[in-house]
């Protein structure tokens, strides 16, 4: 194995302890800055800074919910749950996301209540600079969050950091209402609670509006479906790799799925070799489960099946809502040919199989034509 993959399987056992290790780091610090905050906020009467006190507290029970999440997606698979436990990070993250949201609406109610019944804070210079120092560590912890989650391809520790780094610059605009209360006498209070309050509403929207995709599923990475081509389509046999999909089971937990386009003169044997040399390679550099490999068999004896299929591949991309034709095999005695094509959401699928299948016969009347419509799960 080597070393970069080495650093991969490493990284992926040390993934629960990073993890917990910067939820814990979230959890001090947010507990910290909360209590400064509230002890200004009481201090000095001012409902911006105990809203954004407030603010840190949720961030506390959304890393104590993080930490939660990857005890129970850690656990090994079982009779009942074969492929492990790690979709529960993503039940995780939208309890996280319903924590803010919650959070963000608490604090829109106040603020409009200080609006309709407005009191005067009363700053000192003293509590500007802890504010300002609060603003900075708020800062750090964004992005140190924030770059292990993306280390560890964490959606809980990534939407956390995300959410640090809007709450410094909700911070700042506390501090900055302060100054300006302090120069100019004008109270910006209620008002700048609102914003707050905004920021956490979007926030939390946004988070559960992430994780509801990644539990509906959605279309793998680019780079990934790359890597994985690259890696079957480096064999000489292979002539095409067609519908791979990526099945996900939690952050890193990838199975798969592909055809291969592969010479009609190889035998079981040599596809069956092939086959597993290739689940064994996709297995060691990119930690992907390949599950499955179909095969579409190449028409390569025969130059009437080849002239056949250059015919009806161009017939049949000629429309914008085929998006790709594959599988193609001709059998020039029986008068039958079939292939897949991947079509465009866009379009009705009967109405487009229709389409082709009456297009193909003007060309090909005697044949018997066998289309297997696909979805672009990739591309």
């Amino acid at each position: 194995m080597s070393n970069e993959n080495h650093d991969l399987g490493k990284l992926a056992k040390d993934r629960g302890k990073i993890i917990i290790r910067t939820s814990i780091v979230g959890i001090i610090t947010n507990f910290a800055l909360a209590g400064i905050k509230v002890s200004i906020g009481l201090i000095t009467n001012s409902i911006a800074v105990i809203l954004d006190a407030i603010n840190n507290l949720s961030d506390s029970l959304s890393s104590v919910v993080t930490i939660i999440g990857e005890k129970l997606a850690s656990r090994k698979p079982d009779k009942k749950h074969p492929m492990g436990h790690g979709r529960i990070e993503y039940i995780n993250a939208m309890a996280v996301s319903a924590l803010v949201l919650c959070a963000g609406i608490t604090s829109l109610l106040e603020s409009i209540k200080k609006i309709i019944n407005p009191s005067v804070a009363n700053y000192s210079v003293t509590s500007i600079v802890i504010i300002g120092i609060t603003v900075v560590a708020k800062l750090i912890l964004g992005k140190y969050v924030q770059r292990e989650g993306k280390k560890v391809k964490s959606m809980a520790l990534i939407a956390s950091g995300s959410d640090a780094l809007f709450d410094a610059i909700i911070s700042l605009s506390v501090l900055i209402s302060a100054v300006i209360f302090m120069l100019r006498n004008v109270s910006l209070e209620a008002y700048v609670g609102i914003v707050i309050s905004a920021f956490m509403i979007r926030s939390g929207l946004k988070m559960m509006g992430e994780t509801i995709n990644s539990i509906i599923g959605q279309r793998a990475d680019k780079e990934t479906i790359d890597k994985v081509k690259s890696i079957l389509q480096a064999e000489d046999a292979v002539n095409g790799v067609y519908d791979l999909a990526l099945f996900n089971y939690g952050p890193n937990k990838f199975y798969c799925t592909a055809h291969l386009e592969l010479p009609d003169t190889m035998t079981v044997d040599e596809v069956d070799r092939l086959t597993r040399k290739l689940q064994y390679e996709v297995y060691e550099k990119l930690e992907i489960i390949l599950l499955s490999v179909g095969v579409y068999s190449l028409n390569t004896k025969n130059d009437k099946a080849a002239e056949i299929r250059k015919n009806v591949q161009e017939l049949v991309l000629a429309h914008k809502w085929a998006l790709q034709f594959h599988g193609f095999y001709a059998y020039t005695e029986e008068n039958v040919m079939r292939f897949d094509v991947v079509l465009s959401f866009d379009v009705d699928i009967n109405t487009a199989l229709d389409m082709i299948k009456r297009e193909i016969k003007e060309i090909y009347p005697e044949y018997e034509v066998q289309i297997t419509p696909d979805v672009d799960y990739s591309n």
